[in-house]
């Protein structure tokens, strides 16, 4: 069982400082639910203090880079958070702010980090993987097909990438519940989506 500190207390108010202006996608849900349902999931699955933070803080860097920088976060919180954090974000390492390198390209390098097991963030990136896969079946069964106008990429490519990420993760070691969950509701997105 994960022992919360201060240092919980401390990500929970930077990381809404950070995302309080951010929404999810196309949609009216303040972002802070995001990484609120990520850092719980994480604790469900028996992370630690440290991964519970770096869900907390998993899309700073990538999603708020003019609001944080990595040196931030590692006198924050430590190293071993950032380095979670790193890992889990697809830009890269240097980025601060503007256009990020094409979708597909992004895309490819992270499952390829991931198959390799060389991600210590496995836990922390597929909580999230499995909330915003969640969330997007959810929103397809509101909205059918027009939920994918709201990504960079459309239907065929998002599919893909679903199905590659539960096959990477499978190949960089993860198993356990997140795992099946992700599994199951990539499956789930898939039949409805191509029925």
């Amino acid at each position: 069982m994960a022992t919360l500190t201060d240092r919980f207390t401390e990500a929970l108010v930077y990381c809404a400082s950070i995302h309080r202006t951010q929404t999810r996608k196309g949609k009216p849900t303040p972002y802070v639910a995001h990484l609120l349902s990520v850092a719980a999931l994480v604790l469900e699955d028996g992370g630690d203090e440290d991964e519970a933070i770096a869900a907390l803080l998993h899309d700073s860097l990538e999603d708020q880079p003019d609001k944080t920088s990595p040196e931030d976060i590692r006198q924050r919180f430590g190293d071993r958070v950032l380095s979670l954090v790193v890992a889990c974000s697809d830009t890269p390492p240097d980025y601060t702010g503007g256009p990020k390198p094409p979708w597909r390209q992004r895309k490819e390098a992270y499952l390829l980090h991931v198959s390799s097991g060389a991600s210590g963030a496995l836990r922390v990136s597929l909580a999230d993987k499995v909330h915003n896969t969640r969330e997007l079946l959810a929103d397809y069964r509101r909205e059918g097909d027009d939920v994918w106008s709201r990504f960079n990429a459309g239907k065929a490519d998002q599919l893909w990438l679903l199905r590659s990420l539960v096959v990477a993760f499978d190949q960089g070691g993860a198993r356990g519940p997140l795992l099946d969950e992700l599994d199951r509701v990539v499956s789930e997105l898939e039949r409805l989506a191509t029925a």
